[in-house]
């Protein structure tokens, strides 16, 4: 099998970048939030000043005095603010497109980094890259902007006091309860957004679990049944969608009456102010600009929805990037062979433990087969070799080398995998099996499909090992073939072969099987093996059962042991070609080496 869990030593560190995923994001939009600021804060000190600037030309008309220099700053402060406000908007783009895509890139390159550790589902990574990433990349632009416009409408306010302190004190007054409600919309928002990316993600990691597996559907006649499978969340979908919109209907009503009443009393209180004489009309016209401002400070339901979801997007986000990928070593010490060794080997999944501290040696050069029932844990113990899974405890030694010491690089020519459902790259058939070895020979991989077994399909292909590879048809054999190939295009001291040979019939198996003896002669081969015969073949065998190796030695000693046989399945409970000849007498040799069962 291809998928390896970690175990919780790995999911349970947390670095700073991944508590804080939308900061390592910034380092490229940091110039555009700082040209945006600007913009923003020369926007909003104009827009500050033009009350002031509209009173002073009010008033030299009222009074009957030279009116050009007040209109003049007023045509000049518009005319900055428009260009501040035009230029701000593309540059709010930019950043959050600069944003979008550098979290996309971090997203992905997390997500590979992760392999088989990540946690998340298809559809729910799908999710996260296609939607939450965008939505938390507009988070720093979107707090800038709702961050100035605060520090306006306070300086609006500040300049609403100082006009007149009555009206800034019935507008102060007044704000609590508005920014409650404004407050309870975030929060409540908020939550109605990340159930609505949740449902999202269930309903995307449905349909591709039914993508993957629409040929069974269509031939089991269960396209109703499953189609209402994969929309099953849509119930939770729509009652999240319907949340948010119920949310901002009654903020908007709410916001809607309650600053229309403050705007009332404020200018009711600035009026009495001019009949007392306290306050002139261009006084009032002053106080009406600056309220206008200072309103801003609530009346930002958009801007308040959209860092709503960027918030929501940035939190499932930080869930992905909680999880830390392995860290390499930096060890400068060089395996000495291709001996592995685990001791005391514990993993634990979903509280559940899949190796019990386990023990194993694997002979340097040997070809030992891993052998056990489904879900015992074989691609579990596969995957340690070459740290797609890392034990909860133990150590697992190559060459005398801790893997855990040796840098990811390093440990990746030293241990290579081929799997039972292989994912093959590359646009062409060539690129496919030279994958991660750009620059080796076609004589190579030739060499190589030849004791995969794959190069007399491959030749009969159109344009042979350059066909694109989306334009080669093949059956799940031949894609083993072409992973094994690749594989074994690799000079590695440790192959793992998880069940690699699985779709392969018997007799092609066999040649397989010789084929990569012959090429891999000297290095050290564990072979998950589901059938007797491969088994056979193999040096040694390592009989994983209850989360230990039950049992080690050779395939025809372990043979006798009813339990072994019944691995197997029924074929082997009653005897196969695979076991030794029973009329065949145990010499003093093979009595002495009887494995010793544990």
């Amino acid at each position: 099998m291809p998928e390896h869990r970690p175990g919780a030593a790995a999911a349970g560190r947390v670095t700073a970048p991944a508590r804080r995923p939308v900061l390592a994001a910034l380092a490229p939009v940091r110039p555009h939030l700082i040209g945006l600021a600007v913009l923003m804060a020369v926007r909003i000190s104009v827009g500050v000043a033009v009350p002031a600037l509209l009173a002073a030309a009010v008033g030299a008309v009222l009074d009957g005095t030279d009116v050009r220099g007040p209109a003049a700053l007023l045509a000049a402060a518009l005319v900055v603010g428009g260009l501040c406000e035009a230029a701000a908007g593309p540059l709010a783009s930019s950043a959050n497109a600069t944003g979008t895509h550098r979290l996309r890139m971090l997203t992905v390159r997390h997500l590979l980094a992760l392999g088989p550790r990540s946690p998340h589902a298809v559809g729910e990574v799908v999710t996260q890259v296609v939607q939450s990433a965008p939505m938390a990349a507009g988070l720093p632009a979107r707090a800038a902007e709702s961050a100035i416009s605060l520090l306006g409408s306070t300086a609006a306010l500040a300049a609403l006091w100082w006009t007149n302190w009555q009206a800034g004190l019935t507008f102060t007054l007044a704000m609590p309860l508005t920014v409650l409600v404004a407050r309870r919309f975030m929060s409540e928002a908020g939550r109605a957004q990340e159930n609505y990316l949740t449902a999202q993600s269930r309903i995307a990691d449905g349909l591709v679990a039914a993508l993957a597996g629409v040929r069974t559907i269509r031939a089991a006649g269960t396209l109703a049944t499953e189609t209402g499978r994969v929309l099953e969340p849509l119930p939770e979908l729509s009652a999240a969608g319907r949340a948010m919109w119920r949310t901002q209907r009654d903020v908007v009503w709410r916001l809607g009456l309650l600053l229309p009443l403050t705007d009332v009393l404020v200018l009711a209180v600035a009026g009495l102010a001019v009949a007392r004489d306290d306050l002139g009309p261009a006084g009032l016209l002053a106080v009406s600009g600056y309220l206008a401002l200072a309103s801003g400070i609530v009346d930002q339901i958009d801007a308040l929805l959209g860092i709503a979801q960027a918030r929501a997007g940035a939190r499932r986000l930080s869930e992905m990037f909680r999880h830390e990928p392995p860290v390499g070593g930096t060890g400068s010490a060089m395996p000495v062979d291709g001996a592995a060794r685990l001791r005391g080997i514990t993993v634990r999944h979903a509280g559940e433990t899949v190796l019990d501290r386990l023990d194993l040696d694997l002979p340097a050069g040997a070809a030992v087969a891993l052998v056990g029932r489904t879900g015992a844990g074989k691609s579990v113990l596969a995957g340690l070799l070459g740290r797609l899974t890392d034990p909860d405890e133990g150590e697992v030694a190559i060459g005398g080398v801790p893997v855990r010491d040796l840098p990811l690089d390093r440990l990746r020519g030293l241990v290579v995998h081929a799997f039972e459902r292989p994912e093959l790259y590359g646009r062409t058939v060539h690129e496919a099996i030279a994958f991660g070895r750009p620059g080796v020979s076609r004589e190579d991989v030739v060499r190589a499909a030849r004791a995969a077994q794959a190069d007399r399909f491959v030749r009969r292909l159109p344009a042979g090992y350059d066909t694109p590879l989306d334009e080669t048809p093949m059956s799940g054999g031949e894609r083993q073939r072409l992973g094994l190939a690749r594989a074994l295009l690799r000079p590695a001291l440790v192959h793992v072969l998880d069940d690699a040979t699985s779709g392969l019939d018997t007799a092609t198996e066999a040649e397989v099987s010789r084929s990569v003896t012959d090429l891999l002669a000297g290095r050290t081969r564990l072979v998950v093996a589901h059938r007797a015969a491969t088994a056979a073949r193999c040096d040694l065998v390592a009989w994983l059962d209850g989360g230990r190796i039950r049992a080690f030695g050779p395939h025809d000693l372990l043979w006798a042991d009813p339990d072994y046989r019944a691995v197997f399945g029924p074929a082997g409970a009653t005897g196969s070609l695979a076991g030794p000849d029973p009329s065949k007498k145990e010499t003093k040799e093979e009595e002495r080496c009887r494995v010793e069962h544990r």
